[in-house]
């Protein structure tokens, strides 16, 4: 196969017409030897904050000498995002020869997997045919019966938080939803939880309790903000003075904070961590799309914020870096999500918003999503495509001297890129 043929093949099946559950790519991974029982893993689930805490986390194991896989999901600009060693993604060569494996098996079922199972099967096989050390391996829907969870051999449980998204699937209280992303948690294994919900944290504690798991907790409170502006933030956390990270938002010190307590959780069970690997790993960790800056002038800032509780982080972060200035924001939302909570959040900083229509059926139309600002006495834009909306807001912004943010959907940071690139003095490329 060539890459697109690979990629072709992996896309063909859709998940939404078959039936959730563990059975599909247990067979798949059986055929192909099981590699996951030849793995340990870091397994991580939550509403939000996955991927910034996975990626802290491997670059911190990756420094502290041990060949580390990450597998993560969207990805932003490759598929081969999805899955990387040591911080290099995997080749399209390595991409083309696991899939080959991987097909041969898969063809043969009877009930075809899923593309998400085909994609963490091709993982699985790809870290164990590079022998990694260890896996950061991040839940792609709930944690119960997503196929990450056929893993056996996992070191440490983490859920980052539990809100309430995709409640058609994992379920319409936070107990349900907690309860489905518990479902990582295995047998006399620790589990971090990072979340402030007590009625999630009652329910994780129930599986906890079953499964004879002892459960950590991050101290938020022990985050003291030494400096925070659009270069970097250093903080101290509990025994870690003038800890520097380069992501940015007001949420980063906080994703930052469980990766340090997952780090004294892994020393204990055995993993040497020096020092100054976890300084250099987080300094150097890299996360796109998280509240990050790809434009000077104007001041452009994407954040990938699609669910209520990430909308509202947004909106924290902006005020904690600008304070009471208000500015444009380009943004665009699915109909399935509670829009009308998010405008209201999103109007507090708003000066002017630019609305558009994400290219997924389940999108809102960006005349409907403006008309909700525009209740709210902010004034608002619907634009028919991306490029419209984000031309129409930097042309405007190098004007008046406003900032910009996009807020939404990760789908939209490859078509916004080459916009901006090509309109602004970027060079974050």
């Amino acid at each position: 196969m060539t890459y697109e043929e690979t990629l072709k093949y992996i896309h063909t099946i859709s998940w939404e017409f078959c039936k959730p559950g563990l059975e599909r790519i247990s067979k798949l991974c059986k055929g192909l030897n099981n590699p996951e029982k030849e793995l340990k893993f870091i397994h991580v689930a939550g509403t939000n904050g996955k991927g910034s805490f996975c990626s802290m986390l491997q670059s911190v194991l990756t420094g502290a000498g041990y060949k580390t896989g990450l597998y993560t999901s969207p990805y932003i600009l490759s598929f081969n995002e999805r899955m990387s060693i040591d911080g290099n993604d995997i080749t399209n060569e390595e991409l083309i020869s696991v899939t080959e494996r991987v097909k041969k098996i898969a063809d043969k079922m009877e009930e075809k997997p899923t593309e998400f199972e085909l994609v963490t099967a091709i993982a699985l096989e790809y870290f164990k045919v590079n022998k990694c050390d260890y896996v950061v391996l991040e839940c792609g829907l709930g944690g119960r019966l997503d196929s990450t969870n056929v893993v056996t051999n996992t070191i440490l449980s983490v859920i980052t938080g539990i809100s309430l998204d995709h409640t058609s699937i994992l379920g319409d209280t936070v107990e349900k939803i907690a309860y489905e992303k518990a479902g990582i948690i295995k047998e006399n294994t620790p589990v971090l939880y990072c979340g402030e919900d007590k009625k999630a944290l009652c329910e994780i504690e129930k599986v906890a309790k079953i499964n004879h798991s002892p459960m950590y907790f991050p101290s938020h409170n022990e985050i003291k903000i030494k400096k925070m502006d659009l270069s970097s933030t250093i903080f101290d956390y509990s025994s870690y003075k003038s800890v520097e990270i380069n992501l940015l938002g007001s949420y980063q010190p906080i994703n930052a904070s469980n990766v340090l307590t997952a780090i004294e959780i892994l020393k204990n069970y055995g993993l040497s961590i020096p020092e100054n690997a976890v300084y250099e790993g987080l300094k150097n960790a890299k996360w796109h799309a998280r509240f990050e800056r790809i434009s000077t002038t104007p001041c452009l800032i994407f954040d990938g914020a699609h669910n209520p509780e990430g909308v509202l982080a947004s909106v924290e972060s902006i005020k904690k870096y600008f304070g009471d200035e208000r500015s444009y924001i380009i943004t665009g939302v699915m109909a399935d999500k509670d829009y009308n909570f998010m405008a209201k959040a999103i109007s507090q900083v708003a000066e002017k918003v630019f609305c558009l229509t994400p290219d997924n059926k389940r999108a809102l139309s960006a005349d409907e999503y403006a008309s909700v600002y525009n209740s709210l006495g902010v004034e608002a834009y619907g634009y028919l495509t991306v490029e419209d909306a984000v031309v129409n807001a930097i042309n405007e912004a190098k004007k008046s001297g406003k900032s910009i943010f996009c807020l939404g959907s990760l789908y939209m940071y490859a078509e916004l890129l080459p916009i901006v690139k090509k309109l602004t003095n970027s060079t974050n490329f």
